[in-house]
């Protein structure tokens, strides 16, 4: 069963970035996917496509058990290459940015996975 998907749309060479549709249907996806180590927060999203660092991405988020999709004007902070060590999955970090929505993403993300926030198991992120 697929616990993340992701959809993306946009070139790459376009001065428009680039829109991902970014479903976390699980607790457990969310918490291999959210960046607690940025200040603004951010998310990771499996992808095989090219982004560079710095890129702005437009991510519309859904979460689990939440039928609001949370729209993020955000910037790609980090990179996965395929084939990274530690079986990593290939795709892009993607940073928040410093807004109130963003604050308000963040404490609903932390909200949805509460103790697990401290849990010391692997994620997708750094």
């Amino acid at each position: 069963m697929t616990t993340v998907s992701a959809t993306e749309a946009g070139a790459g060479t376009s001065p428009r970035p680039t829109v991902i549709q970014l479903s976390i249907k699980e607790k457990g996806a969310l918490y291999a996917a959210y960046i607690p180590l940025f200040k603004e927060g951010g998310i990771f999203v499996p992808s095989s496509r090219q982004y560079t660092l710095g890129q702005d991405v437009y991510v519309l988020l859904t979460l689990p058990e939440d039928p609001q999709r949370y729209p993020v004007a955000g910037k790609v902070a980090w990179i996965t290459p395929a084939g990274a060590t530690g079986a990593r999955t290939q795709g892009i970090g993607v940073r928040f940015p410093d807004d109130e929505k963003s604050r308000a993403l963040r404490a609903r993300i932390e909200e949805i996975l509460g103790a697990h926030l401290a849990s010391d198991r692997p994620t997708q992120t750094l």
